[in-house]
């Protein structure tokens, strides 16, 4: 192997690893953003159901279980907790 075709081998062996090491990330990223996505849209369903129906609704207390749900589903979402619940282990449910 010549020099010239050692020193290509190494510096695409360098781009590689540097591609596959930000892939993730991004990924992660996109996965946090939907995540966070979901339950803000569940906060906001829940908002509207207490507004139309009132806080002990039925309709209320749907909304607050999908938003659990959303939140259980969203290990790393770090939102502000408005029921006095801490969001550290979701296997207890």
């Amino acid at each position: 192997m010549t020099r010239t075709s050692k020193i290509l081998w190494v510096a695409l062996l360098s781009i590689s690893g540097l591609i596959g090491t930000t892939l993730p990330v991004r990924a992660d990223e996109g996965h946090h953003a939907n995540c966070e996505r979901r339950v803000r849209t569940a906060e906001v369903k829940l908002q509207n159901a207490i507004q139309r129906y009132g806080d002990d609704s039925r309709q209320a207390r749907r909304r607050r279980e999908q938003l659990e749900h959303e939140r259980r589903n969203c290990p790393e979402y770090r939102g502000e907790r408005h029921d006095g619940m801490e969001h550290h282990d979701h296997d207890q449910h």
